[in-house]
Formats: structure tokens, sequence, C-alpha cells
């Protein structure tokens, strides 16, 4: 059973590289992936949670770095970053992190999808 449900863009080719690589790395299946652009539910406005990373962790709906934490607590190579996150210093600096990569996240984007194979090449 799934403690933590993870809520995911998939047409941002960022985001499918990330949860490919934690699909791989949850070996225990404690995580719930759920496409925002599929028919799963979402817990708020599908375009505040395209905007931010969201988690639910024990009933509890994470945001941002928060809900990277929560994830990451679910692996066990990355347990200790998600309990160190525990700390509001380090979830802090994490945050500060985070919201720097959202402000580069629209040119990552644009450099991802250039890597991608094109359909039918």
């Amino acid at each position: 059973m799934s403690r933590v449900t993870v809520w995911y863009d998939s047409q941002c080719p960022l985001c499918r590289r990330e949860i490919a690589a934690m699909r791989q790395l949850d070996r225990a299946n404690r995580i719930a992936f759920v496409d925002l652009h599929g028919d799963g539910t979402c817990p708020r406005d599908r375009g505040a949670m395209l905007a931010r990373f969201h988690a639910q962790e024990d009933g509890v709906l994470y945001q941002g770095a928060a809900a990277f934490a929560a994830m990451w607590r679910q692996i066990p190579l990355l347990r200790p970053l998600g309990l160190a996150a525990r700390n509001r210093l380090v979830l802090a600096g994490l945050e500060v992190t985070y919201r720097g990569f959202l402000r580069l996240r629209p040119h990552l984007q644009r450099f991802a999808r250039r890597l991608e194979p094109r359909a039918g090449a």
C-alpha cells in the first residue's frame, strides 16, 4: 500500500524524467504517482498543482520542497535527505532552491524537449 501520493505533470519532460527515476528507486511501491493530465483526481485546483510539485503523506498535502521531502522519505537512498527536511532550516534552504529552479524551469523544459527523440524519427 502506498504511503505517499505524488501528482506530476506528464507533459513536462523534466517531470517525466524525475518521476521515471523515482519509480525505479521506489522498489517497495510506497509511492502512488498520479498524472495530472490523466483521469486521477486532484485535491486542489489543477492549475495550482501544475505550477508547484505536490505530494500527500499520511493525509497531509505538501507542496514545493516539502512535497519532494515527503517523496524522498519513502525511498531508502533518499530517506536521509527527506528526514533532514523535517528540520525547518533545512526545509527553508530546500524551498529557496526549489523556487530558484521554478524560475529556470521554462528554459530547462525547452532544453529537455530538444533532447527528446522526435516521433517518427
